[in-house]
């Protein structure tokens, strides 16, 4: 699960690199929630599946910020979409970290 994690890390780095120019309040927010699964992997909070089913996310978005910025303007519209996806993944963080459930 190391690898998966790590190379979920490593992709997420690589898609931040490109997008910093335009939009580095989305990237700096993608850092922060990668951050908190990391930290909640590491204190046993999230289990190696949820921590797997978060980073899948995170990809997701990555890969939405990537599309919104391949013709070289991001709208309005398309900022909007990101900022709600992000809300939507900083709760799902929350509520694993936050459920019963401990990694054993």
């Amino acid at each position: 699960m190391k690898k998966l994690t790590l190379a979920s890390a490593a992709l997420l780095v690589c898609g931040f690199a490109y997008a910093q120019t335009q939009m580095p309040h989305v990237d700096q927010r993608q850092a922060q929630q990668q951050a908190r699964i990391q930290q909640g992997v590491a204190s046993g909070e999230l289990t190696h599946k949820e921590a797997a089913h978060l980073e899948k996310q995170q990809a997701h978005i990555a890969k939405a910020e990537t599309r919104a910025e391949s013709d070289g303007k991001v709208t309005r519209q398309e900022r909007h979409r990101l900022h709600k996806k992000q809300d939507h993944a900083s709760r799902a963080i929350y509520r694993q970290k936050h459920d019963k459930q401990d990694r054993h």
